[in-house]
C-alpha cells in the first residue's frame, strides 16, 4: 500500500483555518501511485494558488496527493481525506476550521468527508458523484457544489441530485457554469475563484472578490441555485 502525500501551497505559522484541496483522477487495473505531475494533480495547483493568494497569510493551503489512483472500494480517496486532517490538526492544532475543495473524484470525496468535525465548509467542483450520495447529514456545514453544463465526464444531473439531498441537513448552493467542461480549462477564471471566493468567505468571514464573487455572495445569502 502506498501512502498520501501533502503538499504545501501556503503554510503560515499562525493560521486561522485550513483549506484541503483534492484532486481527481480516473482509477486503473492495478492500483497505482499517483504522480504529482499527473494532470488531474496539476489543474489543482492554480486553484490551490488562487485560494492563498484571496486568503493573505491568514490559512493553511495543502494539496493531498492520494494513496493511490481513482476510488479504490477498499481504501477510498475519502480514508486520505481522513488521514490528511488527522495530519493536519497535529501540525496546526485541533479547533482550527477546515475548508475541503475537490474536483471530480476529490469533489466527490470533499463531499463525503464533510461531516468530519474540523470540517466547516466544502466546495465540489464538477464532482463525480452517485444520485443518490446525497444521503448524508451536514448540519452546520455550508457546501458549495458548482458544475459546467457541458461536462461530459461528470454529469450534472447527477450533482444536482446530491446538492437537493444535502440541502435537507446543510446550507447548499449549487452554480452551474455555462459552457464549463470537465477539466475546467474552459472558464477556469470562473471555476478558481468560486472556489477561493466561497473558501475565504467561510473561514475567514471574508467578502469575496473577482470572477465568481456575486455567486458566492448570493448562496452565503441563502440563493440555491445560480447559473454564471
Amino acid at each position: 500500500m502506498t501512502h498520501a502525500r501533502l503538499i504545501d501551497t501556503a503554510a503560515p505559522s499562525a493560521p486561522r483555518g485550513v483549506v484541503l484541496v483534492l484532486h481527481g483522477g480516473a482509477a486503473r487495473r492495478k492500483p497505482m501511485r499517483v504522480s504529482p505531475t499527473q494532470l488531474s494533480v496539476l489543474r489543482m495547483v492554480p486553484i490551490a494558488a488562487r485560494i492563498a493568494r484571496a486568503a493573505k497569510g491568514e490559512l493553511a493551503v495543502l494539496r493531498l496527493l492520494n494513496s493511490t489512483r481513482g476510488w479504490d472500494a477498499h481504501h477510498t480517496p475519502v480514508d486520505d481525506v481522513r488521514w490528511a486532517l488527522r495530519e493536519v490538526a497535529s501540525r496546526f492544532g485541533q479547533d482550527l476550521p477546515v475548508c475541503l475543495v475537490g474536483h471530480s473524484l476529490g469533489g466527490r470525496a470533499a463531499l463525503l468527508a464533510a461531516a468530519e468535525r474540523p470540517v466547516v465548509s466544502a466546495v465540489a467542483l464538477n464532482p463525480w458523484v452517485y444520485p443518490h450520495e446525497g444521503h448524508l447529514d451536514l448540519t452546520g456545514r455550508q457546501v458549495l457544489l458548482v458544475h459546467g453544463d457541458d461536462d461530459r465526464v461528470a454529469r450534472p444531473t447527477s450533482s444536482a441530485a446530491v446538492a437537493r439531498e444535502l440541502a435537507r441537513t446543510a446550507r447548499v448552493g449549487y452554480v452551474t457554469v455555462e459552457g464549463g467542461r470537465h477539466a475546467m480549462l474552459r472558464r477556469h477564471d470562473v471555476f478558481d475563484g468560486l472556489a477561493a471566493g466561497f473558501t475565504t468567505a467561510t473561514l475567514l468571514g471574508r467578502r469575496p472578490q473577482g470572477p465568481g464573487a456575486e455567486a458566492v455572495e448570493k448562496v452565503l445569502a441563502g440563493e440555491r441555485w445560480l447559473d454564471v
